[in-house]
């Protein structure tokens, strides 16, 4: 059926499909339909508003007319009649149109193609009837977006107010890692970050677009000591937690390289043996030791195990990262600990002592410990010998070797004694010197007189250093004439010069007996002669003690008063220290340089009245007075005591007995003073 032309219309040729070089995209909107291979297409209704043709619900679309194509010929296959497409060849060209239609929907992720660059905009097409503008900022990741190159992009509407199509390349990059780090933790995927920036305890990881946090703890196996060198590095990860609340994100990098190390610590495990040597290197120092990493399993090189030498600390000899050569010493399989050792890979030294090193030899070694008892000098590396205390001076009172030495120092000694066999040595720094007791009736002859310093103290005397080596005792007993003293520390201090006399010397105990006092004039040959028994001199207290006072008289000598001596007179208080009173000498012993005290003796005396002395009878041979008490000193006492005695002889006259009778009491008698017939006569006057 021929088609109807509107006016004025001319007839033009048929537009061959071949010809067609782009489908108006208001054909994609079209639905063709096919009843069947006879269908013929009924006359088009037209708009006689607009001379357009109206296409009605289940029509056939002519898409030669659709195309802008006019055809007189009114043959209904005139596709068919002219060869160009069959009815499979148009199925399939619809399958195709088909193909580019596709339905958008809005928070999808589609592909797009760049269009056009601008300053601030980057022009997407992503197959739409419109194009889709994304800022240039979100394309930073990149190192230049360009024309052509295909991107996601994710939609977040189809049309805004203004009919523009809104595109997200951010959100895109979002939403893809987000779906990558879920399958990282669920799926135990590796994923890759850069490492942006440090931060407190770790850093900050970007996984495409993401922030990841990595702590410190997880970054190695091995301690880290350079964080910084890890910033702007891209590295594999494993999530290990998310929190989707905070959308915080957990990655690690050392669970990774653990994995891979327990393949390599089974393997090393299977094949490993006493004695083997191993190449490892340095991961670690503490005081105790270096941890070796042999390649997945770490060894512990104690530090007496890595020289022959004594050293500190294992950094004197190794440093951080270093290859080194290690011997398996010993190995637990079940607690997968290894006991590794270097110096085992050398001969001892005490194997191949050189000729040098025997007895009385002078060695300089280096002192490599210092102890209490003594230092260990290194003489050569892996051969120590230890100088004693004993061996450092010829004195007796050496200084503490802490005092004396340093770690460090170079200290020349002589060989004492060697034992290659137990791997000893005995070293003496004083033999350098000659011993000075050799000498020392030469130098210190019995009666000399030296100055010395006080070097020592003991509660029976002091010990006194005239020179190095040579030390003498001063008994307490030696250091005055006229003073006791209960420590030497009364007298003199610790480290302050004294001046002695060489009493005795006993060479083969090296022994010195030492004098002070001796310098001096023996002051109790004078003393005889001033503190005679019963005469009265003033003096000091010092001190009082359970034995009695001391008391410091004149001339510096001190006496002690007996505790029944030091009673005070009736009426008048007890004496204390520092007080000054009358005291009367009861005895005096030169050799014991002893001088003992009364004050009780001087009141007691004091209280004696004096009586009339008259002479006595002529032919009498002595005086009935008592010794010590001049004539006419009769004190009142005595006077009781005589007439006690009168009533007493004169009720024994009564009874008939005779005058001097047993029944005066004993110790009346003993304490009556002897007088004279004269005075007996008086008295009962």
């Amino acid at each position: 059926m021929a088609k109807n032309l509107e006016p004025n219309q001319e007839e033009v040729e048929p537009i061959l499909s071949e010809d067609i070089d782009v489908i108006p995209e208001e054909i994609l909107d079209v639905e063709i339909i096919v009843e069947d291979d006879e269908y013929e297409p009924e006359e088009e209704e037209t708009d006689t508003r607009d001379d357009e043709p109206i296409a009605h619900e289940g029509d056939a679309i002519d898409l030669r007319s659709l195309a802008g194509i006019n055809d007189d010929d009114d043959d209904e296959d005139w596709w068919k009649s002219d060869g160009n497409y069959s009815i499979k060849e148009r199925a399939d060209l619809e399958k195709i149109y088909s193909g580019t239609l596709r339905q958008f929907n809005p928070n999808e992720i589609v592909s797009g193609t760049i269009v056009s660059i601008g300053e601030k905009e980057v022009v997407l097409n992503i197959g739409f009837k419109s194009e889709g503008v994304v800022p240039v900022s979100e394309f930073r990741d990149l190192d230049g977006p360009k024309v052509g190159q295909e991107v996601e992009v994710y939609i977040e509407n189809i049309e805004d107010g203004t009919g523009a199509l809104i595109l997200s390349r951010k959100r895109a990059k979002n939403l893809r890692s987000w779906e990558m780090i879920n399958e990282s933790l669920d799926g135990d995927k590796i994923i890759y970050g850069h490492v942006t920036r440090r931060t407190k305890g770790g850093f900050v990881i970007d996984i495409n677009g993401i922030e990841a946090f990595l702590p410190g703890s997880q970054i190695d196996v091995k301690p880290v000591r350079d964080f910084d060198a890890y910033v702007g590095r891209t590295m594999e990860f494993k999530v290990v937690k998310i929190n989707h609340a905070y959308e915080n994100v957990v990655v690690s990098h050392k669970i990774l390289i653990e994995a891979k190390l327990e393949e390599q610590r089974r393997e090393i495990l299977q094949n490993l043996e006493k004695g083997q040597v191993l190449e490892g290197t340095v991961k670690n120092m503490t005081n105790f030791g270096v941890f070796i990493d042999l390649g997945g399993v770490d060894g512990l090189l104690h530090i007496t195990d890595i020289s022959w030498g004594r050293i500190n600390h294992p950094d004197e000899v190794l440093d951080l990262d270093e290859k080194v050569n290690v011997v398996v010493l010993d190995f637990d399989d079940a607690k997968k600990r290894i006991s590794l050792g270097m110096k085992q890979l050398t001969s001892h030294p005490w194997e191949s002592l050189p000729e040098n090193i025997h007895e009385n030899a002078r060695v300089t070694g280096k002192v490599v410990t210092v102890a209490d008892y003594g230092i260990f000098l290194e003489v050569m590396p892996g051969v120590e010998g230890l100088v004693h205390t004993s061996e450092m001076s010829w004195s007796q009172h050496a200084k503490n070797p802490a005092e004396a030495f340093r770690v460090g120092d170079e200290v020349e000694a002589v060989i004492l004694s060697i034992d290659r066999d137990e791997r000893k040595m005995s070293l003496g720094i004083r033999q350098l010197k000659s011993d000075p007791w050799s000498t020392v009736e030469e130098r210190f002859p019995v009666g000399s007189k030296h100055s010395g310093t006080v070097r020592n103290m003991t509660n029976y005397g002091l010990f006194v250093e005239l020179a190095e080596g040579i030390d003498g005792l001063v008994h307490i007993s030696d250091l005055s004439w006229t003073k006791k003293f209960n420590h030497p520390s009364e007298y003199v201090k610790v480290d302050e010069k004294l001046d002695v006399m060489v009493l005795d010397i006993d060479k083969d105990n090296r022994r010195l007996s030492l004098g002070h006092k001796q310098l001096t004039e023996d002051v109790w040959d004078t003393f005889a002669t001033i503190y005679t028994v019963g005469s009265v001199h003033q003096g000091v207290i010092k001190r009082i003690d359970a034995k009695g006072a001391v008391v410091e008289l004149e001339q510096g000598v001190e006496g002690l008063v007996p505790p029944k001596h030091l009673k005070a007179d009736n009426g008048k208080d007890e004496l204390k220290v520092d007080d000054a009173s009358d005291f009367m000498v009861i005895e005096f012993n030169k050799d014991a340089k002893r001088l003992q005290l009364s004050h009780s003796r001087t009141w007691q005396k004091e209280e004696k009245k004096p009586v009339e002395e008259k002479p006595a009878k002529s032919g009498s041979g002595k005086s009935n007075i008592p010794a010590g008490q001049k004539a006419g000193t009769t004190t009142l006492g005595d006077l009781d005591v005589l007439a006690k005695l009168k009533q007493q002889m004169e009720a024994q006259e009564k009874k008939g007995k005779g005058a001097k009778s047993a029944a005066v009491p004993e110790t009346e008698v003993a304490d009556v003073p002897e007088v004279s017939e004269e005075e007996t006569e008086e008295t009962q006057d």
